[in-house]
């Protein structure tokens, strides 16, 4: 996420959040709550996925999803931040978790280095979605997403992602070339002026 309004806010919020660790022993937000870790973690146990795969948190954050799925067992684990705040809160709550086989990376994930490769599943929950809010070519950094997670992610690895942006259909849209659905997980609904819909969106798709 380079445009800096949009970075630089967010380099506040993880700095406040890394200040109020630092005084208090708390991680702070948890963007997507605690539901969307559980959901992503039993579908990992679901799908018998071997806990020593290669899992890339993209937008990792504090950090709390990889410490869960290090308490879950999986060994091989990495998270990438474009914020470099975000990285040092993330270390903090390893070091405080006492999970030191954990990586974390700050790195854009629209131009990700050479380390980054041959994951086996890619999580991401709220990332695209702050990218595609960017006012400053959000279509091309989509679509540099999308291009991004094929040199990332290996041929049939797993993309699991949680949007508060898009329905399944317009994410069916963005992730068609490259990748097909394998299951929508089921997601909290919410009732308005008589109409049912999903407020949150999780699709899991694996690369061709």
């Amino acid at each position: 996420l380079q445009h800096p309004v949009l970075s630089s806010s967010w380099d506040a919020a993880y700095e406040r959040e890394l200040q109020t660790f630092q005084d208090i022993g708390d991680a702070g937000e948890i963007w997507f709550g605690e539901e969307s870790m559980v959901r992503i973690i039993r579908w990992l146990e679901k799908q018998k996925v071997s806990l020593h795969s290669s899992v890339l948190d993209i937008g990792t954050g504090n950090g709390v999803l990889l410490i869960e799925l290090a308490k879950s067992g999986y060994t091989d684990l990495t998270g990438i931040d474009y914020s470099p705040s975000a990285i040092q809160l993330s270390e903090k709550v390893r070091e405080k978790e006492g999970m030191p086989n954990i990586k974390l990376k700050v790195e854009d994930f629209l131009a990700p280095s050479a380390e980054l490769s041959r994951f086996e599943i890619c999580i991401d929950k709220g990332t695209f979605d702050a990218i595609s809010l960017n006012p400053d070519n959000a279509v091309g950094k989509r679509k540099q997403y999308v291009k991004s997670l094929c040199s990332v992610l290996k041929p049939e690895g797993f993309f699991l992602i949680t949007s508060c942006n898009w329905t399944k259909e317009e994410l069916l849209d963005e992730f068609r070339e490259g990748f097909e659905i394998l299951e929508e997980l089921p997601t909290p609904k919410f009732c308005f002026g008589g109409r049912v819909g999903n407020s949150v969106t999780a699709l899991v798709f694996q690369r061709k």
